[in-house]
């Protein structure tokens, strides 16, 4: 019988081959894996948050090499997917976890977007699904994290993953440095002339682009050096002072000029929060120098890398005057609209789904920007408001916790996402991947600490 269903299958596999080539056995092979390990996630959860996780970062690296496949989709799948097996297991979480803040003010913002529907410039509905996604992540992911992913093993196992991942897309960015592109990865910069400036390669890695390699570069190379001045192992800080220090040549080689401001925002905020005053001087004086070496001196301009870091410093640059000319034109049309120009309205979105308008033409170039153009001066208020207040919490979550090494840890996760935080005034990033998914998880360990810190002292 089993044999005659196993040559029933390899005859029906050998036709649909012939008839529809080679993707057949292809889709077939993705099926015959996908479907245990779906059952494995409502059976475990918590394996659908660490796939979600790695998944984050792979996904520009797949859309490069399978174009026109909706692999963005795969995140929401995978967080439905643990939020059924979270059901499914109930009785084995802690639902109070899901009392606060983060959870109110991020279902807050959703409605507002939801509310955004009824916006008389509202344009396309797939413009409105395509950008409220990045409302909506935030309602799927940390509450989930709340309640399945919310120990200090899960605390210990997201930091390694980030790291570990991050610093292969650094190894990965100075291949491509090094050793040149693939066949995929040229075809990308050939779509994306900003790639090649003056013949200088912007590395990317794996990531979306060089903007958001350049951000997550950062912000990772802060949590990692924060890390590293925490009080654990010897070997342990010198691994993450070499981490931390090629994640910041990573950084240098994306030629992402708003990234250096989120590595000095993230260290600063790091120095005053981790309560230590020593190393709050030491660490002072670094980001003192480095200001000063690349505002007021010339060393090292032959470098392509250092000379365009230094850009970002000088207020005559002509890509930082068209950006601002750019929000001069937003500030025009959006000065008769305070509730914006509807979700979608610009940026990718605008350009694919609502092209025939004014505003689609005009490139953000801040995420800032974005939701002020698409929620006008009322929604930039509300959403300035509810990230400012995230920020404060954060640090006085983080003064608050006894446990030095938990204090460190979460320290550095605050210090990360102030600095992604800031990046995304001077680019698109925050809502992009992975540098959302670790902003996400990363404000809800923190949220989690008092009750971490408890756990220690008990």
């Amino acid at each position: 019988m089993v044999l005659a269903i196993g040559l029933g299958m390899a005859v029906f596999i050998a036709w649909a081959t012939a008839m529809g080539g080679m993707v057949i056995p292809v889709l077939l092979a993705v099926i015959a894996f996908i479907i245990p390990f779906a059952i494995a996630i409502l059976r475990n959860p918590g394996l659908g948050i660490i796939s979600f996780i790695t998944y984050c970062f792979c996904l520009a690296l797949l859309a490069r090499y399978i174009p026109d496949f909706p692999f963005t989709y795969g995140i929401e799948t995978l967080l439905i997917l643990s939020w059924l097996g979270a059901l499914f297991n109930a009785k084995s979480y802690d639902w109070q976890n899901l009392k606060n803040e983060l959870c109110f003010l991020g279902l807050i913002w959703f409605i507002i977007t939801i509310m955004e529907l009824a916006n008389p410039e509202q344009g396309s509905f797939a413009g409105w699904i395509s950008d409220a996604r990045y409302p909506l992540l935030w309602l799927l992911c940390i509450p989930l994290c709340l309640v399945i992913f919310n120990t200090k093993k899960d605390l210990n196992i997201f930091l390694g993953l980030i790291i570990i991942i991050s610093l292969i897309g650094a190894l990965y960015g100075i291949k491509q440095l090094k050793f040149g592109l693939t066949g995929a990865e040229q075809a990308f910069v050939a779509k994306s002339p900003t790639h090649l400036i003056f013949g200088k390669l912007r590395i990317f890695s794996f990531y979306l682009d060089a903007g958001q390699f350049g951000a997550s570069m950062a912000q990772l190379s802060s949590i990692a050096l924060v890390l590293a001045l925490g009080p654990f192992k010897t070997w342990k800080r010198l691994l993450l002072v070499i981490t931390g220090l090629v994640l910041l040549y990573g950084m240098i080689i994306s030629g992402t000029r708003g990234a250096l401001f989120a590595f000095f925002a993230a260290m600063l905020v790091s120095l005053i929060i981790t309560r230590n005053t020593k190393v709050f001087f030491i660490g002072l004086a670094i980001v003192a120098a480095s200001f000063v070496f690349l505002k007021y001196t010339s060393l090292l301009n032959d470098n392509a890398e250092i000379r365009r870091m230094r850009t970002a410093l000088k207020p005559d640059d002509a890509s930082l005057n068209l950006r601002l000319r750019n929000q001069v034109r937003l500030n025009d049309y959006l000065s008769t609209r305070p509730f914006g120009a509807g979700i979608g309205a610009l940026g990718y979105a605008g350009k694919t789904y609502n092209k025939n308008t004014f505003i689609s033409t005009i490139p953000p170039d801040s995420y800032w920007v974005k939701v002020w153009a698409m929620y006008g001066i009322v929604g930039l208020v509300i959403w300035f408001g509810i990230m400012m207040y995230i920020l404060g919490k954060c640090c006085g979550i983080v003064w608050k916790i006894k446990d030095p090494k938990l204090r460190f840890k979460l320290a550095a996760l605050t210090a990360g996402g102030a600095g992604i935080f800031i990046c995304s005034y001077g680019n698109e990033v925050m809502n992009n991947m992975p540098s959302a998914m670790i902003l996400y998880i990363s404000w809800a360990f923190v949220f989690l600490g008092p009750k971490l810190d408890k756990e220690t002292m008990t």
